[in-house]
């Protein structure tokens, strides 16, 4: 059970690492470990399934770099495997002039990233193409796509394994030890032994780097973001993907229309407290998770920051109504009947002791050890530049 590189964790990072360490270092032997019974069952496999383009992000952030790689990455890869994906475009949304000098912002951040072919629309113009759709002025994103990210991971895997790689599910790391000349990583079951080690573990990204650096500055605090999708006779008033302006202080895009590669068009999400690590239901709860959230100074300081944000992210979350009234300031004629239960997804968001909600990429290296620590959206579109930078380090 000897190895020169582990990678902890079978999401898409996790993955991706992998699959660039074993293309740069063909006769070393290398494993993942996953603690689920397969790959991307998580973040991975339960996002919104959109390829972001990197209008969003602040120039020269982690976020941005990745991004903008990471999309000509993502398409490449799928027209050379087969993966389904389409290039649909978005467009943002500012339903009244206090929400124009944001979408101003947002459109000078795409230029400094980049992006081709932004357009500003007027109501008339978006109307042309989303004719359901209510605002004033909105941004064209024709670089925007969606994409079958599990059939991604799945993808990785295969070439991986194919390349020699290895993988052992079903193991859950219990302790990582840290020696002059090896690491040992002890399992639910096992114990492996390396010379170097990559943690891409998510939601458990904190305590794994906590086992090895007690120093450890960030906590992972789990949201839920849960979805509705429309009934089927109801998709014709979503044509591509609609966002509103998101509210720059807050980490979160905000409820939004996403057409799917399946041919769904989801509503959502929300962001709400998630009371456990994997807790995709409002009921669920773990006593040990919400007391380590609850523990850390950093949490206390976000609820006084954005405390009403956040009671109203609960109560729409409770209230399909409340719910659906926000949906109706981007399509009004979106009704409660019109929307079914959907999926959920639980977003590992990093957070700061002195209450910063961390939005950007957060990578800690040491000699022997990777930790990447914090990788919300967009790390799905991102993940193959992530995973080659990564291994470029190593």
């Amino acid at each position: 059970m000897r190895y020169d590189l582990i990678i902890i964790g079978a999401g898409l990072v996790g993955l991706s690492t992998a699959y660039h360490l074993r293309l740069k270092y063909p006769n070393k032997k290398i494993l993942i470990l996953e603690k689920e019974e397969n790959v991307a069952l998580h973040q991975s496999g339960n996002n919104s399934g959109v390829i972001h383009s990197g209008i969003y992000y602040k120039p020269g952030s982690l976020k941005a770099q990745n991004c903008i790689e990471g999309y000509e990455s993502i398409i490449s890869f799928a027209q050379q495997h087969g993966v389904k994906y389409e290039l649909c475009g978005k467009i943002i949304v500012a339903v009244n002039k206090e929400e124009l000098p944001l979408l101003d912002t947002i459109y000078n951040r795409g230029v400094a990233n980049g992006l081709s072919g932004l357009e500003y629309l007027t109501r008339d113009q978006f109307r042309e193409i989303e004719p359901y759709c209510e605002g004033i002025r909105a941004i064209k994103v024709s670089q925007t796509g969606i994409i079958d990210y599990l059939g991604v991971a799945k993808k990785i895997l295969s070439l991986y394994q194919k390349l020699g790689g290895e993988v052992k599910f079903n193991q859950e790391v219990k302790a990582i030890s840290e020696f002059p000349n090896e690491i040992i990583i002890n399992t639910i079951t096992d114990q492996y032994k390396t010379k170097k080690l990559v943690t891409c573990a998510g939601l458990y990204s904190d305590r794994l780097t906590k086992m090895t650096h007690r120093t450890n500055d960030l906590k992972i605090i789990p949201f839920r973001g849960e979805y509705y999708k429309l009934k089927e006779e109801k998709r014709y008033l979503v044509n591509h993907l609609i966002y509103p302006v998101p509210n720059p202080n807050f980490p979160f895009l905000g409820v939004h229309f996403t057409r799917m590669i399946d041919g769904n068009i989801e509503a959502g999400p929300n962001a709400v407290l998630a009371f456990k690590k994997e807790g995709y239901k409002f009921t669920d709860f773990g006593f040990s998770d919400t007391i380590d959230v609850f523990s850390w100074p950093g949490f206390w300081k976000i609820v006084a920051k954005y405390g009403k944000t956040g009671l109203g992210e609960i109560y729409r979350s409770l209230s399909k109504k409340a719910f659906t009234k926000a949906l109706q300031q981007l399509i009004p004629e979106i009704q409660e009947s019109d929307l079914v239960v959907g999926g959920a997804g639980v977003r590992a968001q990093a957070c700061s002791r002195e209450g910063l909600l961390i939005d950007d990429f957060d990578i800690r290296k040491s000699n022997k050890i990777v930790h990447v620590r914090n990788a919300p959206s967009p790390a799905a579109t991102s993940c193959l530049a992530i995973g080659k930078t990564i291994s470029y380090s190593i």
